[in-house]
């Protein structure tokens, strides 16, 4: 199905300045082939496989039945990733994904984290996820500073196999981020779906309204997952500084160890100070190299 305000589709060899100036003007963007199939082909293997050990509808996100219907009935939802395949790593070492955080959050903070690293698999009959605003996880900024929020949060839905529209395809509309009432929500009909095949992302901004597609089929999963990053001085959902050991990153790049919470916030590129506590446990080194993510 052809929609006349599809979100733009680069290859992921495109410059990063096109791949921005997408981001910029709708609020997301899917780039095609961000991950190699090689990589894709062993997360989707693990993610599959744990799956078993999850019940579709058993993830909460807040309290009570507004959490519940949030995450979906019949959508499974799991985290810790990199405790199933190494592949997980290789995807946050990955260059054109970095590059595009890169641009995006470290204008607002000295480094920045793992918000979320996610599967969700939403399941057959699954009806279409509420429409909202990452950002608003931080309600107390983003309110306090709607419209002129700086970004604080950019997001990846990865497609672990085919996703269409028919599946469950994640929905966005796009130049929501550009509107200039926070409670402007929008409406299923002015959203387009981000189909995407293997290996491809629809990388969105925390600002612009989106949400979960229906699964019409009768017997088949949307295989998908989420992969965002949060700029270094706010809290993330996820706490991945505890879930992840030293055993668990040891080898791991320096920008696996910082992205997971296993190096300390540096704001000195913007505020000319640091936090480093030089002789407090397991706190780093720092050189000029170290403190780039």
């Amino acid at each position: 199905m052809s929609h006349a305000n599809a979100l733009v589709r680069l290859p992921a060899s495109a410059p990063l300045d096109d791949l921005l100036a997408a981001y910029h003007r709708d609020g997301g963007l899917i780039v095609e082939g961000l991950f190699p199939l090689t990589v894709i082909t062993e997360m989707r293997e693990a993610v599959i496989h744990a799956a078993e050990n999850f019940q579709p509808g058993s993830a909460n996100q807040g309290l009570g039945k507004d959490g519940k219907t949030f995450v979906g009935a019949n959508t499974t939802r799991f985290s810790s990733l990199g405790k199933l395949s190494p592949a997980f790593f290789e995807m946050l070492d990955n260059p054109v994904y970095a590059a595009v955080a890169d641009a995006l959050l470290l204008p607002n903070c000295g480094s920045y984290w793992v918000n979320t690293g996610q599967a969700m698999l939403i399941g057959p009959g699954e009806p279409a996820q509420m429409l909202h605003r990452d950002a608003e996880n931080w309600p107390q900024l983003i309110g306090g500073l709607w419209p002129r929020c700086p970004e604080i949060t950019v997001s990846a839905m990865i497609a672990l196999s085919e996703v269409t529209e028919k599946l469950g395809a994640t929905r966005v509309i796009p130049g929501s981020h550009k509107w200039t009432d926070i409670e402007q929500r929008g409406s299923h009909e002015q959203t387009v779906p981000a189909e995407m095949q293997p290996g491809d992302a629809l990388i969105y901004s925390g600002m612009v309204m989106h949400g979960g597609g229906a699964n019409r089929t009768a017997d088949q999963v949307r295989e998908a997952m989420h992969l965002s990053f949060l700029v270094g001085w706010l809290t993330p959902e996820e706490s991945s500084p505890i879930d992840y050991s030293d055993a668990d990153l040891m080898g791991q790049s320096p920008r696996v160890q910082r992205v997971l919470g296993h190096r300390s916030y540096d704001p000195r590129p913007h505020l000319g100070g640091g936090l480093w506590l030089r002789h407090a446990k397991k706190i780093e080194e720092v050189t000029g190299a170290e403190i780039e993510i």
